[in-house]
């Protein structure tokens, strides 16, 4: 944009503020459907309008130049804030591309500002829409990285049972993400609690494939450089035959059918027995 036009379109601007403020907020509220107050989508909309202003004042309209840091600042910001509040892709562009139709109602009938300036000004409108846009997409994807994160963490537990004895139930699939996280995980409980025993309960694992088992092998053997014994439980007969027919061998590494039967054997194990209850009323 040129010097003379970024100064035409500054002083419509400031002339033409409380109008086109409002068109624009009109414009955008219609889209959020009340999920900002007015007040509040007012005092962003006019920062935001006198960051532009400020920038097209300078005689420029480039993003890039050092003193438009604060309204690049403040557009990612928007972005950030929008994104972690659930809103799409598109209320988030319209935030900004409402304010074509706004200056275009608002000043329409100026005879200071030309179809050419009315061209260049919605140039530069597209310039920021297209860095809102980016930065919302990236922030999306940290907040999606992050919640994953958060879930894959949230989903393998590891559980304390007995003194000398951990647990981790594993739920869902197990690739190799997750199962970075369930040895990282397990070897922590084990330093932070001595115990050693630790039990990998797999009956939430829909099935058992040449990877996931290299993956329960891997924290296995990780587990036992750390000197504690690690137990697999929750082999059903479906799992059982599967690892049979693709000729996977957990060699030595101790099985059992359920959480129950892998608990009694570290127990024991561990010289602990623990006797099944009598029924009320027998006698002993």
């Amino acid at each position: 944009m040129e010097t003379n036009t970024a100064l035409r379109l500054a002083a419509v601007l400031a002339d033409r503020q409380d109008a086109v403020v409002e068109a624009w907020s009109d414009a955008v509220r219609e889209t959020l459907r009340g999920r900002l107050t007015r007040a509040e989508l007012d005092r962003q909309l006019a920062d935001l309008y006198t960051l532009l202003r400020t920038l097209l004042e300078s005689g420029s309209s480039s993003l890039g130049r050092p003193d438009a840091a604060d309204l690049r600042s403040m557009l990612s910001d928007l972005s950030h804030a929008r994104a972690r509040q659930g809103f799409s892709v598109s209320e988030t562009a319209i935030s900004v591309f409402a304010l074509k139709a706004a200056f275009y109602r608002a000043a329409g009938d100026d005879d200071h500002v030309s179809k050419a300036d009315f061209a260049a000004f919605s140039l530069f409108i597209d310039d920021l829409g297209l860095h809102t846009v980016e930065t919302y997409v990236a922030a999306r994807d940290s907040i999606i990285t992050e919640q994953s994160q958060q879930l894959m963490e949230l989903s393998t537990p590891v559980v304390k049972l007995w003194d000398g004895v951990v647990a981790v139930p594993l739920i869902g699939t197990l690739d190799s993400a997750r199962s970075q996280i369930v040895m990282e995980r397990l070897l922590q409980a084990l330093v932070d609690t001595g115990s050693p025993y630790a039990i990998l309960d797999i009956t939430g694992v829909p099935a058992v494939d040449t990877q996931v088992a290299q993956h329960i092998l891997k924290t296995v053997v990780a587990a036992q450089l750390m000197g504690a014994q690690c137990i697999i439980s929750g082999i059903r007969p479906q799992i059982a035959q599967t690892i049979v027919s693709l000729g996977i061998e957990f060699g030595e590494i101790v099985t059992k059918a359920n959480l129950s039967d892998a608990l009694q054997y570290a127990l024991r194990s561990l010289g602990t027995d623990i006797g099944k209850r009598a029924p009320r009323g027998a006698v002993i």
